[in-house]
């Protein structure tokens, strides 16, 4: 609820009150995703030998003070400072949740309709984050609703560490650095191994660098089609927003069958698919109505889709001591995805143009429709 409204904003923000161009937004998704990587499977070590429960409280603190300042400054050094943080929020909480509710639940016969009914939630929660969040930057400033968002997160981060519980979690024995190198190890020896894990990793860079690059220029993109008269930005993306959460939650529900076993590679590739289709219109829309139907196409289907396959793909194939260690692989894929492909399509944008740029995301979700398709073995040979 509160990171989804509090992006919404954000992402208004950026563009009019900031005033970015379309290269210095994704540069700072790139230029974050560049300490996230750098700090990311280090959190994750961190979550299976000392704590999930306090890895996300971590978290929560550091995202806190990141949201804040960034209600509190206009320039672009500033930003991508607070942008820095805010990944590096993230690296303490990815895998931590997934490994603590995994652990606590006990259950691997449940734990994926649990992770899809997760998000699902996640979903209707970011719906009534972009309402309440939107609403309040609309009837006052966006810049106050940043700050207020970020200190109801630091309230969040204080709920979370007196009522949440974790008992089943086993710290790691003996010296921290020497238990942390084993975790790390184990890790990626069970990585290295498999061929399936092998092609997820691959998937998920392509998809995130697509899919986030997409999403940080959807804005810009709207913005300079034209939005419809006398309305303001804020109420419009967030319109689309709850429209494609909606959405995404529906087609969770629909194919929630479909999400794990035999069937998750033909439903990630079907959804990358579907991704490519909607940003290719959001590239070459002739308006914003028809620009807005393809974001909710991207934000609501492909996206959500993909990366709840990922997380169910990754968490039936690991154990329970490098649990978060190898969701934090996974997320490092992604990172590295946001900063590679980042960087590439922040240069499309800034030497050809916004549309070309988004273009260049709807190639990455073809090939990586493309990549599921091919055989294992093919595949982890290549890679």
């Amino acid at each position: 609820m509160l990171h989804n409204g509090w992006w919404l904003v954000t992402s208004v923000y950026l563009v009019v009150d900031a005033g970015l161009t379309a290269s210095q937004i994704v540069l700072i998704g790139a230029v974050q995703g560049v300490f996230a990587l750098c700090c990311e499977v280090p959190a994750g070590v961190l979550a299976d030998t000392f704590s999930r429960k306090w890895s996300l409280v971590l978290s929560q603190v550091l995202m806190a003070t990141a949201m804040v300042t960034t209600g509190l400054v206009t320039s672009f050094v500033a930003l991508l400072g607070t942008q820095v943080l805010w990944g590096l929020s993230w690296t303490f909480a990815s895998g931590s949740d997934i490994a603590w509710i995994t652990d606590e639940l006990d259950a691997p016969e449940r734990i994926s309709a649990v992770l899809s009914r997760t998000a699902r939630a996640q979903l209707t929660g970011a719906a009534a984050g972009l309402v309440v969040i939107g609403a309040l930057a609309w009837a006052t400033r966006r810049d106050l609703a940043i700050v207020v968002a970020g200190l109801a997160m630091l309230l969040l981060g204080g709920y979370v560490a007196v009522r949440f519980s974790e008992q089943r979690f086993v710290p790691a024995q003996g010296p921290r650095w020497s238990a942390s190198w084993t975790t790390f190890r184990r890790g990626v020896s069970l990585v290295r191994r498999s061929p399936e894990l092998l092609r997820i990793f691959l998937a998920t860079f392509l998809i995130n660098g697509a899919s986030d690059a997409g999403g940080r220029l959807a804005p810009k993109q709207m913005v300079d089609l034209g939005l419809p008269a006398r309305l303001d930005p804020i109420i419009w993306l967030t319109g689309l927003g709850v429209i494609a959460l909606a959405v995404g939650a529906l087609a969770l529900r629909i194919v929630q069958r479909r999400l794990d076993g035999h069937h998750a590679r033909h439903s990630y590739g079907v959804a990358a698919a579907i991704g490519a289709v909607g940003t290719a219109g959001l590239a070459f829309a002739p308006e914003s109505v028809s620009a807005g139907v393809a974001l909710i196409v991207v934000s609501g289907i492909a996206v959500p889709l993909t990366r709840v396959i990922a997380m169910i793909w990754v968490n039936a194939r690991t154990t329970s001591d490098v649990r978060a260690t190898t969701h934090s692989f996974l997320a490092q894929a992604e990172y590295l995805g946001e900063v590679t492909c980042g960087l590439l399509i922040a240069l499309v944008a800034h030497l050809v143009g916004l549309p070309l740029a988004l273009a260049g995301s709807a190639a990455l979700f073809a090939v990586t429709a493309a990549i599921m398709r091919r055989p294992a073995r093919a595949l982890a040979q290549e890679t």
